[in-house]
């Protein structure tokens, strides 16, 4: 069978198996709720008319763009609820209501932890994700070059950057390290960082291949990548719970970790000759680009902030991937694409549902949860430091025989189970789809580093 076949067989597969698997998962809480109505016409905030009727679900809200609505029949990756429209959450006694003015078209507010979604809008709505396809990028290539490797820059390196990309300033013929290049993807968001990496690991084709097989392995099935820095592209998509699966799986890498909650650092400028022939080669500061992280004129730093990304195109919007630490619990949200036009918003969005989260824990019923990798096993010890690069023995370097990616480490402490091959056979069509699914009760995060101030 030719590779692209096989792949698309292989794909198709996994998505029977996860359906099948988190209806049985599911069913009972799904009897329980009313059936969604995706009317766009359907007024009110998703958050009030949750709010109203906490067990079920909420239409989606109408925004402008390509597609103002969710399709009718989404994934139901990581539970049934999480495949239908509107807002899901189910609050118990005492629980907070949801913040009444959220615009994003779609969201997510999970346990990193455990991996309980407490509550989404939209879940699987699949949408152009900008910048924040960078976590799949890092936690593609992460494992692949030790941060100490130098690469000089070819021109030919930086082609084939869209128009108007987001860039750190790298040049031509200067010598990085790769630790440089990660700050660039980090801080600046730099596709121009991006794109030197895709050359270093054998060009922008073959990484976008591995970007989507690792996507399939992290059950990310919403995803597909066209290019592996966001930039808006035809049939690019993502969806609020796949950045999350990605964030989470990133999270169990420390320089990915450390990454993603740098504030500010110094990035190598170009080299100089002064009019006495010596060369020298400054540096200039660059920022996170996370205004949760660093902060802005009408907005904090948030809390116990440590990460992760931040996007916006003219496709995808506004989107941002978070997490953060209070009191020993560490949240995960993703918004995409808020209809207000506010600045900042997509920040203000998440800090509100971040201090909801917070603030439910332990009072809502769950809705759904971040499924495990595919193949995932409980061999690390909890709390363990799990290294992302090739410097740490994680993975080989350029050289190395191995390029498969890591999908992080798995460390137990609850129940898991195991999903055989199951058979569905109807009088028209039978097909077997087959796969180990572990249900995810605990994945810790790893010394989780903090902001840096």
């Amino acid at each position: 069978m030719p590779a692209p076949m096989n792949q698309t067989v292989r794909r198709a597969l996994l998505v029977t198996s996860a359906t099948l698997a988190s209806l049985a998962l599911t069913a009972p809480v799904s009897l329980a709720a009313p059936s969604p109505s995706p009317s766009p016409a359907s007024s009110g905030s998703p958050s009030a008319r949750a709010s109203a009727s906490p067990a079920g679900s909420s239409p989606a809200k109408s925004t402008a763009g390509p597609s103002v609505a969710p399709p009718a029949g989404m994934s139901t990756v990581g539970g049934t609820r999480l495949g239908q429209a509107g807002t899901q959450v189910a609050l118990a006694s005492g629980a907070p209501v949801l913040p009444k003015d959220l615009t994003a078209r779609s969201w997510i507010v999970a346990d990193a932890e455990s991996g309980d979604v407490l509550a989404a809008h939209n879940a699987h709505w699949r949408l152009p994700p900008a910048s924040t396809m960078k976590m799949l990028f890092a936690d593609t290539v992460l494992p692949r070059f030790p941060r100490s490797t130098l690469h000089k820059v070819d021109p030919k390196d930086l082609a084939g950057m869209g128009a108007g990309s987001s860039l750190v300033g790298i040049k031509e013929g200067e010598v990085y390290t790769v630790h440089d290049l990660w700050l660039g993807v980090f801080l600046r968001s730099g596709n121009d960082a991006v794109h030197v990496l895709s050359a270093m690991n054998g060009g922008v084709a073959a990484t976008v291949e591995e970007m989507n097989e690792h996507a399939g392995e992290l059950q990310a099935l919403d995803t597909h990548v066209v290019s592996p820095d966001g930039y808006d592209a035809p049939g690019q998509v993502s969806s609020a719970y796949d950045l999350t699966l990605f964030a989470r799986s990133g999270l169990q890498k420390a320089d990915f970790r450390e990454y993603c909650s740098t504030v500010s650092a110094k990035f190598p400028g170009a080299t100089t000759k002064n009019k006495k022939g010596k060369i020298s080669r400054g540096t200039f500061e660059i920022q996170n680009t996370n205004r949760l992280l660093s902060g802005d004129y009408d907005i904090t730093q948030y809390p116990g902030i440590a990460g992760v990304k931040n996007g916006n195109t003219t496709n995808a919007g506004a989107t941002f991937t978070g997490v953060a630490e209070r009191n020993g619990k560490v949240l995960l949200v993703t918004v995409m694409n808020p209809s207000k036009t506010d600045h900042n918003e997509v920040y203000k969005e998440a800090a509100k549902l971040l201090d909801w989260g917070f603030q439910a824990t332990g009072k809502v019923t769950p809705v759904g949860e971040l499924v495990r990798p595919q193949g995932a096993r409980s061999s690390a010890q909890p709390g363990a430091n799990q290294s992302s690069s090739a410097e740490d023995g994680q993975a080989g370097g350029a050289g190395s025989a191995s390029h498969k990616p890591v999908a992080g480490a798995v460390t137990g402490g609850g129940s898991g189970g195991l999903w055989t091959a199951l058979a569905v056979t109807g009088s028209l069509l039978a097909l077997l789809a087959g796969g180990a699914f572990l249900v995810n009760r605990r994945w810790p995060l790893p010394d989780l580093v903090r902001r840096r101030r």
